[in-house]
C-alpha cells in the first residue's frame, strides 16, 4: 500500500450528501477482477451522459478540477453496499484524501485499509472548503496526516485520526503488511506446532 504522508493537490468540490457506492462506481463495471482501471468509469452516470459524452457542468469535467487529488464532498459519504470498487475508483482516478463530515462506516474501513485517507471535519469547515474550491477553482489544498491538518488558502483545520489508522496510512501497512511483520514469530510458533495437527505443507495435491 502506498504510505500517505502528506499530500498537495487541487481541491474538487463535490457538494453533495448521501453520495452512495453505486453513484461512484455503477455496478455494471463491476466484473473487473483486478483493482485497477475503475478510475474510467468514476461518477459514470454523473460525468456522461447516456451517449457517453462528458456532461460539461460535473465537477470533474470542469478541466480546473480534472486532475484534483482531494475530494471534498457531503454528509454520509461512500453510504449503500459495501463494494471496495468505490475506493478503488476513486484511488484510481488520482484522489488521495477525501473530506467530508462524516463517512459510511464500510466505506471508510476500505478506504482506509487501500490507502486513500478519509478526513473528517465539522460541517462548517466542510462547507468552508466547498465554497473556497468552487469560488477559486484550482486552489491547491493540503493534507497533512503527520500534522493531522487541512489547508487551503487562509483555512487551516485539525482533525482527528485512530492512533492504529494513522500508523498504518503513514507506513503503507495492508492487512497482509500487518501480518508479514510478525513473520519471524509466526514461522517460530509454526516450527513448534505438534505432528498430529493439521499442515497444509504436507498435503499432497493430487493431478
Amino acid at each position: 500500500m502506498r504510505p500517505f504522508h502528506c499530500e498537495h493537490g487541487v481541491l474538487v468540490p463535490l457538494d453533495r450528501s448521501d453520495v452512495d457506492t453505486d453513484q461512484i462506481i455503477p455496478k455494471q463495471f463491476l466484473k473487473r477482477i483486478e483493482r485497477s482501471g475503475y478510475g474510467e468509469f468514476l461518477f459514470q452516470d454523473w460525468r456522461r451522459d447516456a451517449s457517453g459524452a462528458p456532461r460539461p457542468d460535473f465537477v470533474l469535467n470542469i478541466p480546473e478540477y480534472r486532475d484534483g487529488t482531494v475530494l471534498v464532498a457531503g454528509s454520509n459519504f461512500g453510504c449503500g453496499s459495501s463494494r471496495e470498487h468505490a475506493v478503488w475508483a476513486l484511488s484510481d482516478h488520482g484522489f488521495r484524501a477525501v473530506v467530508a463530515p462524516s463517512f459510511a462506516d464500510i466505506f471508510r474501513n476500505n478506504a482506509v485499509k487501500c490507502g486513500l485517507l478519509p478526513v473528517v471535519l465539522p460541517p462548517d469547515q466542510v462547507r468552508q472548503l466547498l465554497d473556497l474550491a468552487a469560488e477559486c477553482p484550482g486552489v491547491v489544498g493540503i493534507v497533512d496526516l503527520e500534522e493531522q491538518t487541512v489547508s487551503a488558502g487562509d483555512l487551516r483545520f485539525h482533525f482527528e485520526m485512530d492512533p492504529f489508522e494513522r500508523r498504518c496510512l503513514l507506513d503503507g501497512l495492508d492487512d497482509i503488511a500487518l501480518t508479514l511483520a510478525h513473520e519471524a514469530a509466526i514461522a517460530e510458533f509454526e516450527s513448534r506446532r505438534p505432528s498430529w495437527m493439521p499442515d497444509l505443507s504436507r498435503v499432497e495435491v493430487g493431478p
